[in-house]
């Protein structure tokens, strides 16, 4: 029997608000961030969240650590509803890292306070503080710890920091780690041991783990499952490999001939042109279509079903959808049960 996720997003949609024109003509209107968007974090795994900026996947990360409030949909742990408010013990079990290093620690106080400070607020001090602090850095690979722990944030390198922060989540003793794009700000040269850390801790510590990144061939390296946004919308999710080797959507065809390949021989042919669309006012039926070099009549109209294309591989695309069920659709006959059947049979 398959264990239950630990943390669950089911039907996320968040709009943001924006301010149109000036004075008396002035009107709001939505940013559609994300819309209907599911996803499951399980124990010991790694989910990365791949899309170019402005997919949603932020939006989504902090959805589900409970920093912002979805408009519609439910995050579950434990396969239970999360009371509003984001209560501390949620708080305690769902841990945060940044992007910016820079910015996520207090720069006025040493490495010490930094670690301190979340151990009172759980009122998690047992014996000796200094103790625990040393052994947070140490998980962390900070060597020797009391040397760290004594140090302020500027007196550290990008990728310390960044593991200083992950020391700081590790604190409380999460059960889900969500990194939001940990290594984007730090030099290529480090970026490889700050990985190799996330991985350590999702096999030592059981962490369920959501890793964001516009980097594809690292949430190949890294992750166990990827999830990939576009314009705030799921359009594919598989295992890391069967994703990277076999893609089934246009847009995830386009990430990867983007991505760097030293063993490419030929330059990479990009299967698609433009640029995202304005989330204001996203395009009707599929929001890749404008870009899309396959785009049929029926994309133009209406929202791709979510079609079984492998065993755990499922892409939001008409492509996949067989000839006659699209027709119907097209013709506006096609019912959900119909779609169901065919992503079962498939």
């Amino acid at each position: 029997m398959t264990p239950a996720p630990v943390l669950e997003g089911r039907n996320l949609t968040k709009h943001f608000w924006v301010k149109q024109g000036r004075g008396l003509f002035a009107r709001k209107a939505p940013v559609h961030a994300v819309d209907n968007v599911s996803v499951s974090l399980d124990a010991r795994k790694v989910t990365a969240f791949v899309g170019e900026s402005g997919a949603g996947k932020t939006t989504v990360a902090r959805i589900l650590a409970e920093i912002i409030k979805p408009d519609s949909g439910t995050v579950l742990l434990d396969g239970k509803p999360v009371p509003a408010g984001r209560p501390r013990s949620y708080a305690r079990q769902v841990q945060m890292v940044f992007q910016d290093p820079f910015a996520s620690l207090n720069p006025v106080h040493r490495v010490r306070h930094n670690l301190e400070r979340p151990l009172k607020i759980h009122h998690l001090v047992n014996g000796s503080a200094e103790k625990t602090v040393e052994d947070l850095l140490a998980r962390v690979a900070l060597k020797p710890p009391r040397q760290f722990a004594d140090k302020f944030p500027h007196e550290l390198s990008g990728g310390q920091r960044q593991r200083v922060a992950i020391a700081r989540a590790l604190a409380v003793k999460p059960r889900v780690l969500i990194a939001d794009e940990p290594v984007s700000m730090l030099d290529v040269s480090i970026r490889l041991g700050v990985l190799n850390l996330l991985a350590d801790l999702r096999d030592r510590e059981n962490l369920a783990i959501l890793y964001v990144t516009h980097d594809i061939a690292s949430a190949r390296y890294l992750a166990d499952t990827i999830v990939v946004m576009y314009a705030g919308q799921l359009v594919e999710v598989a295992p890391s490999a069967e994703l990277t080797d076999h893609p089934a959507h246009p847009y995830t065809q386009l990430l990867l001939s983007a991505a760097p390949d030293p063993d490419r021989a030929q330059p990479p042919a990009l299967a698609g042109q433009g640029a995202p669309p304005s989330l204001l006012a996203p395009p009707s039926g599929c929001r890749f279509h404008p870009r899309c070099p396959f785009a049929m009549d029926v994309c133009k109209r209406k929202a791709p079903p979510s079609v079984a294309v492998a065993p755990d591989h499922v892409a939001a695309c008409w492509l996949h959808v067989d000839p006659a069920e699209r027709q119907a659709s097209d013709n506006g006959s096609l019912t959900s049960a119909s779609v169901e059947k065919e992503t079962q049979k498939r």
